[in-house]
């Protein structure tokens, strides 16, 4: 067994406990007023940024352990906003990254950012609960979902007012395209190993244009990032958005990390 297969294991049975003790209606009461409120689109936000860059919360990695142990996401993520991200990634998966429940709605208060809800998402219920915490937009794996079930996660996400990223690996799991992607990241790290390659992100442009044409969401490559140089060569490439997280959490001052970073992209 993988490390995706250990975590998408986890995450059912995490789920289904969830459920059992806060059933969907007594999640829709809880989060009846969030519903009524007007999210924030991270697409335009990405589109309209010259850097594009997604700071990602994370306070550990199954590949690299504890990255920031004692982060609150309530000090990074308003500082990531005032450092100049474009928008923001909050990891809610506990045993294996670190997070938990309460980190995105508390923050969701404090910042602007459009705030993308990155977890395993098996389940409509993890739709619901994204809405309730405050996400704007959702992450969709296709390696750990069917065709049929990204096309009805999407279709409820855009239903519920969230923007998808659609998350790839390879060539073959672009059939999950759908209408409901708004978005479509190149995860430059293999989940089932974790071995990180970005030029994974350039090799897959000429399969993403066969696939898609003209009508290609918004491009964002996704992980093993760590200098502005490669952003730069990115951007040539046609991507729009770039999720970097370790690169900044690991330094014990992911702000201060970002607005270097951003300084260093800029000039």
């Amino acid at each position: 067994m993988d490390i995706l297969d250990k975590i998408v294991t986890a995450k059912r049975l995490e789920v289904a406990r969830m459920k059992e003790a806060v059933p969907l209606d007594v999640l829709l009461g809880f989060g009846q007023q969030r519903f009524g409120s007007a999210t924030r689109s991270m697409r335009r936000a990405l589109e309209a940024s010259p850097t594009g860059i997604i700071a990602e919360f994370k306070r550990r990695s199954p590949s690299k352990g504890w990255l920031c142990p004692g982060a609150k996401a309530g000090d990074v993520v308003p500082a990531y906003e005032q450092a100049g991200a474009s928008a923001c990634s909050i990891l809610t998966d506990t045993p294996f990254f670190g997070g938990n429940y309460h980190d995105l709605p508390r923050v969701r208060h404090q910042v602007s950012l459009p705030l993308l809800r990155k977890d395993f998402i098996i389940d409509a219920y993890q739709l619901y609960q994204a809405r309730v915490m405050g996400a704007d937009a959702v992450l969709l794996i296709a390696a750990i979902l069917t065709k049929n079930e990204c096309e009805a996660f999407a279709d409820l996400a855009r239903r519920l007012g969230m923007e998808v990223l659609l998350e790839v690996h390879s060539p073959g799991e672009l059939s999950h395209l759908n209408e409901n992607v708004d978005m479509l990241g190149v995860n430059n790290r293999h989940l089932g190993t974790f071995h990180t390659d970005v030029e994974n992100s350039f090799r897959m442009i000429r399969p993403i244009t066969s696939e898609a044409g003209g009508n290609a969401p918004l491009l964002v490559s996704e992980s093993g990032i760590s200098d502005a140089g490669t952003v730069k060569k990115l951007r040539d490439a046609g991507f729009r958005g770039f999720l970097i997280g370790e690169t900044f959490m690991k330094t014990g001052d992911p702000a201060a990390a970002l607005a270097k970073f951003i300084h260093q992209l800029i000039t």
